[in-house]
């Protein structure tokens, strides 16, 4: 094995369907130095079944960390997550993301210190995303524009996304307007600057913790790199049962403030600070 060793860490939630893909895609990666940790907010025995059944022959290290379902958690597994990463450098994504082959190398290559990576990923619809088995991944067929509208409805900026070589994809993450987030689905960082803000708010439900935690790392003075074109994986349409006005509200409340008082540590992470105003 060479090249940086990375911490894969896939959140899922009773999702077994689409993490068994997920799971696949892993399996048929063009690098190798990385361990696969299942970041799990409380699913049911048939999801630890399906990782044992994958951990058997897997060809890198597949990890389950799981907690008991009391409500929406993620924020607060993944903080559990990031202390046990083998690795000094972790790749942030979801049960609901395939990975393309070169998923975990572009990250690694691009990978720098002071840095973290902004990711992309090809959205797709309901009967594209249920209609790719795992044989699709293996022959990288669900990577291929032709085939995916041959099986749903594909956007001219979906199909870009997949179809642009290395040169392209470069010009294209200078020019792109859309900022280098930190978006759970798609994204890395070093284990050290994570820490360094006490890792996500887990005051913050669905709908914007990822980004939070990227503006925390910005005010650190950690910068941002693009890779929304070079790091791409494909975002599978399932319904989101978890997004209420209260959480989104009470998050973009959350985001506010870090903003506007430049906090770098949150007191709600993994540590649990009680003196606020010092450690903002």
């Amino acid at each position: 094995m060479s090249g940086l060793p990375i911490s894969v860490i896939v959140s899922t939630y009773n999702s077994e369907d689409y993490l068994n893909k997920v799971l696949e895609s892993y399996k048929h990666q063009d690098y190798d130095n990385f361990e696969v940790i299942v970041a799990d907010d409380g699913s049911k025995e048939t999801t630890k079944q399906l990782i044992e059944k994958f951990a058997a022959d897997y060809p890198v290290n597949l990890r389950h960390i799981w907690h008991e379902d009391k409500g929406y958690r993620r924020q607060e597994l993944l903080n559990k997550c990031i202390v046990q990463t083998e690795y000094d450098y972790i790749l942030m994504t979801d049960g609901d993301c395939i990975a393309r082959p070169d998923f975990v190398s572009t990250h690694a290559k691009y990978a720098e210190k002071g840095f973290f990576l902004s990711g992309g990923y090809c959205k797709l619809d309901k009967p594209t995303s249920d209609a790719i088995a795992l044989s699709d991944i293996e022959n990288q067929n669900c990577f291929k524009p032709k085939w995916l509208k041959k099986q749903g409805v594909l956007g001219k900026k979906q199909q870009l996304k997949l179809s642009v070589g290395d040169k392209l994809a470069n010009f294209l993450d200078v020019v792109t307007p859309t900022g280098a987030t930190f978006n759970n689905c798609n994204s890395s960082a070093w284990k050290s600057d994570l820490i360094a803000i006490n890792g996500y708010d887990e005051r913050m439900q669905y709908g914007g913790p990822d980004r939070e935690l990227g503006e925390r790392l910005v005010n650190l003075g950690i910068k941002t790199k693009q890779i929304r074109y070079k790091a791409i994986c494909l975002h599978l349409e399932h319904p989101r049962g978890y997004k209420t006005k209260e959480s989104l509200d009470r998050n973009l409340a959350i985001r506010r403030n870090t903003k506007y008082n430049k906090v770098i540590k949150t007191p709600y992470g993994i540590e649990k600070l009680e003196d606020t105003e010092k450690n903002n």
